[in-house]
């Protein structure tokens, strides 16, 4: 596979000529002839555009002002040679056979928020609906490792959020991602994944079914790194600006005390954004992250309305006008309303937990006085049909929450 240069920060880059807001396919060309310059720097970019005026007037310099704007020898001679804007060119040809689009940083469609940060990538590809890209998110993340407990909040809380406007924004990672994008799916609500890899490389592998269905329901997948580029350790910690940048707010769900959510978390403190979080058992390690953010000032968040409840004025306000013309009159949905269960669902359910699987034996040796094995493995059916609760491997079962 034909690979792109880097930046001295690790970034590079992928475009389209499907991108259709904001900016034209010369605009995004310049800008992404900048991001592929062998060693120029992401703020060294945008300091130079702001100064010379647009990015193709930058290209348009000679070699001494480039050199005068501390572009390093290598970048500028591609410049003046060419070489970049020919590899811009190739890129945009290739994704728009992708069928993707480029977000230069000029351009409408650009998010707001993610120009807030102290190093914005000058050019986003996407996949999907780049006007998702202007609307207000919240950032789900956590573990890779959740308990059913973890798991469960992150699709729930996503799930709710999401029916009231906010888009879930999270890294389709194993674990706590993957709920965060399942919840808004199960709301029919548009998500936006934020990957640490091109946008034609799906990783994990496993969720390829997951990227299918985000961008089937309208959502949208994003990178700074371009088409082809497989997972390296260093582009994930770096996409995680990304995340809390375009975001009103960071939701952190589990985390144990080295996890990559910390710097997530961190990212939201510098970029002055709220952080949420989920409290866990404090027996557990995945409870040490979340806790700990707590204890430091970050909001306590046991149900969607401690989310809503802190959100800027103006952010609630607009989503709140939408959600009454989208759906006037209509109550909103408790989060704990329960149809009646017969007596034999209602004593299987009461052994259940949420953050504690409990093996199938282990519930009939606790309900053996009251049930038979039949009426167990029957109310255990019904339940799990009606989604009350969930089969994990090894005949082991854990109440949804």
């Amino acid at each position: 596979m034909k690979t792109l240069s880097e930046s001295a920060t690790g970034a590079a880059v992928t475009p389209p000529e499907s991108a259709t807001l904001g900016g034209s396919n010369q605009s995004q060309a310049a800008w992404l002839a900048l991001v592929l310059a062998p060693g120029l720097g992401l703020r060294r970019i945008l300091q130079a555009v702001e100064r010379i005026g647009s990015a193709e007037q930058v290209l348009a310099q000679p070699l001494t002002t480039l050199e005068a704007l501390n572009f390093p020898a290598p970048a500028a001679q591609a410049i003046v040679e060419g070489r970049a804007l020919r590899a811009a060119q190739e890129e945009l040809q290739r994704l728009a056979a992708e069928g993707a689009s480029l977000v230069a940083y000029s351009d409408e469609a650009y998010p707001e928020r993610l120009k807030q940060i102290f190093d914005p990538p000058p050019v986003l590809w996407v996949r999907g609906d780049v006007k998702l890209l202007s609307r207000y998110s919240l950032a789900v993340v956590g573990t890779r490792h959740p308990t059913p407990y973890g798991s469960g909040m992150a699709e729930v809380l996503s799930r709710d959020l999401a029916l009231r406007g906010l888009i879930i924004l999270s890294g389709m990672a194993r674990g706590v991602d993957t709920a965060a994008h399942k919840g808004a799916l199960a709301a029919n609500a548009p998500t936006i994944a934020v990957w640490g890899t091109g946008i034609d490389v799906i990783y994990p592998k496993e969720n390829k079914k997951l990227a299918e269905q985000i961008i089937a329901s309208g959502g949208a997948i994003v990178s700074e790194l371009p088409l082809g580029t497989f997972p390296a350790p260093q582009n994930f910690p770096r996409r995680n600006r990304i995340l809390s940048g375009m975001s009103v707010g960071v939701l952190v769900v589990e985390a144990g005390e080295h996890s990559g959510t910390r710097v997530t978390a961190r990212c939201a403190l510098e970029q002055n954004r709220d952080v949420f979080a989920v409290p866990g058992n404090v027996t557990t390690k995945n409870a040490w992250g979340p806790n700990t953010l707590i204890k430091q000032g970050a909001r306590l968040t046991a149900t969607w309305e401690d989310v809503w409840e802190d959100l800027p004025s103006q952010v609630r306000v607009e989503l709140e006008s939408k959600l009454e013309i989208a759906s006037p009159g209509q109550p909103a949905a408790s989060l704990f309303e329960e149809a009646p269960l017969p007596d034999h669902c209602a004593n299987v359910l009461s052994v259940l937990r949420p953050d504690e699987a409990i093996q199938l034996d282990e519930i009939m040796e606790k309900l053996e006085p009251e049930l038979s094995s039949s009426e167990v493995f029957t109310a255990l059916f019904e339940l799990e049909l009606a989604g009350r609760i969930k089969q994990l491997p090894g005949k082991n079962y854990v109440k949804c929450i």
